[in-house]
């Protein structure tokens, strides 16, 4: 019986999943904030970048808030973002909230400078803040 009750549950949950995945897949073009790369082939100091950061990126607390979003900038346009400045440099890291620049990293030299500047920029992103506990 709990045998059954388990297969039950557990079928439930990953339609829930499934479901909550595809409803969250229309969203991703309306993201409230977001880290954009901008990258181009051949780039020396993006491909750094991808052997140093990107394996781990996903799994931090900055990818939490900053989804990664790459773009090649010599094929695709930055489609949903008002940048303050072209981008010129790859590569060239921007976060965007609401469909707006907040700041930039332009340039990488180590994964220290990366992850500090990030913070900064992470820091400018106003978060909804958790009432606190009264009871």
């Amino acid at each position: 019986m709990y045998h059954m009750f388990a297969k039950t549950l557990q079928k439930s949950l990953a339609i829930a999943l499934a479901v909550a995945t595809l409803s969250l897949s229309g969203l991703t073009l309306a993201r409230a904030s977001e880290l954009v790369m901008f990258e181009r082939a051949g780039c020396v100091w993006c491909q750094r970048w991808d052997k140093a950061i990107a394996p781990i990126y996903s799994r931090t607390e900055e990818a939490k808030l900053l989804p990664l979003r790459r773009i090649d900038v010599d094929r695709q346009k930055a489609e949903g973002i008002v940048l303050a400045a072209p981008v010129r440099y790859t590569p060239t890291f921007v976060v965007v909230d609401n469909g707006r620049e907040i700041g930039r990293i332009t340039g990488y030299a180590n994964d220290e400078s990366f992850w500090g500047l990030l913070a900064a920029l992470a820091a400018k992103i106003e978060t909804p803040h958790s009432e606190p506990n009264r009871t």
